[in-house]
C-alpha cells in the first residue's frame, strides 16, 4: 500500500503561481510512476501531468503545457507540481496519483490516490 498526502493548495488570481506537493509513505517509494489530475465541479477527473520513476518520462495535457512543471525527489518521496500562469479554468481538486510499473495518463491505470487538494483561480 502507498499512502499520499498532498499540500500547496490555495487561492491564487489569475496569472499567479503555486507548487503543490504530494508526500507519500508505506510501500517504497519507487519505482512508481506518478501522477496528478484535477476534477473541477461538475467535470469529470482529468490528467495533468505524469513522470516516471526515474523523471525521464513526462508527460502534460495540452491545456497545462509549458505552464505546468512536474518533478519528484526519490530521497524525499515527493512529487511536485509548479503551476505558473494560472488562469480560472485551472481551478479544481488537485489529486496525485502513484501506479506500479511505466508511466502512463489514463486514470482508470492507477492504483493509489490522495485526497486532493482545492486550487481556485480567481480572475
Amino acid at each position: 500500500q502507498v499512502q499520499l498526502v498532498e499540500f500547496g493548495g490555495g487561492l491564487v488570481q489569475a496569472g499567479g503561481s503555486l507548487r503543490l506537493s504530494c508526500a507519500a509513505s508505506g510501500r517504497t517509494f519507487s519505482p512508481y510512476a506518478m501522477g496528478w489530475f484535477r476534477q473541477a465541479p461538475g467535470k469529470e477527473r482529468e490528467f495533468v501531468s505524469a513522470i516516471s520513476w526515474s523523471g525521464g518520462s513526462i508527460f502534460y495535457a495540452d491545456s497545462v503545457k509549458g505552464r505546468f512543471i512536474i518533478s519528484r525527489d526519490n530521497a524525499k518521496n515527493t512529487l511536485y507540481l509548479q503551476m505558473n500562469s494560472l488562469k480560472p479554468e485551472d481551478t479544481a481538486v488537485y489529486y496525485c496519483a502513484a501506479r506500479g510499473g511505466v508511466v502512463q495518463t489514463i486514470r482508470s491505470l492507477y492504483d493509489y490516490w490522495g485526497q486532493g487538494t482545492q486550487v481556485v483561480v480567481t480572475s
